[in-house]
């Protein structure tokens, strides 16, 4: 029997991030993927390359979850973008009906192509219902230092800290990701696990972010435990392979490269 691997997230239709990149991780990793759209993103090239969003109805979600569930053993889910409270109280739903060796969110707290008070809502919806069922949680610096109630991050042990109270709301273990957007040469992201925490350090491959280095991360995170690692190697292993997925990027006509795992 294949290892099987789980995701509910958005489709993000140039591929470099989503449910596109998600799927395709899984299957470098050497796991078997099953999917669940959320809501659709399309970058639009007549207006800058700006977002737009669709969200899925939330029963077409639910039938979708229903449908993935009967048909596979699940024991591990990815949870990537929502997108609105509708879809994260159907998404927190569906995974209140089972038991879940591991949940790994990746906290997409600002949907881009949305107002703003819809964010905010959003925003508070996923720490209310989403979080609870996360055992593992892959913020970056935005959404550490959100999810910590902290002014600002602005070195390793600000990162430290981020994890640590990001762990007090419930998850069980926190990667905390820096990135490109911490000084320094390294890109830095710290694992906390409630008692150790350890700081991986990667070189930094240029100054800007690159689209699809969350999904692919946490993606990754996700796969290797569909496999049997325990949590803290499949961290590792996603570090140094989200690296390695940097330096091979992919560019494009969008004004930003992708992340390009091999």
């Amino acid at each position: 029997m294949p290892n099987i691997a789980y995701v509910i997230a958005g489709s993000e239709a140039t591929g470099g991030a989503g449910l596109q990149a998600d799927l395709r991780t899984f299957a470098q990793r050497g796991v078997y993927g099953v999917g669940t759209i959320t809501c659709i993103v399309s970058f639009d090239p007549k207006n800058n390359w700006g977002h737009r969003f669709v969200p899925v109805a939330a029963p077409v979600i639910g039938d979708q979850i229903e449908a993935a569930t009967s048909a596979h053993d699940l024991d591990v889910v990815k949870v990537g973008m929502l997108g609105t409270p509708e879809t994260i109280a159907t998404v927190s739903e569906a995974l209140s009906r089972q038991a879940w060796r591991h949940v790994v969110v990746d906290p997409v707290l600002i949907c881009k192509g949305q107002e703003a008070g819809a964010a905010l809502d959003t925003d508070n919806a996923l720490r209310r219902e989403i979080l609870p069922h996360a055992s593992v949680v892959t913020p970056n610096l935005f959404e550490a230092r959100t999810l910590a109630g902290l002014d600002s991050i602005d070195d390793v042990d600000g990162l430290i800290e981020a994890a640590r109270r990001i762990h007090d709301l419930g998850p069980r273990f926190v990667v905390a990701k820096g990135g490109v957007e911490l000084p320094g040469d390294d890109a830095v992201d710290v694992f906390y696990d409630g008692s150790d925490v350890t700081v991986l350090r990667r070189p930094k491959v240029g100054d800007e972010r690159v689209s699809g280095a969350g999904c692919v991360f946490a993606a990754t995170i996700t796969a290797e435990i569909a496999k049997g690692a325990d949590v803290a190697d499949a961290v590792a292993t996603a570090k140094e392979f989200t690296h390695r997925g940097i330096e091979g990027r992919i560019a494009s006509h969008l004004p930003f490269d992708a992340v390009l795992p091999a």
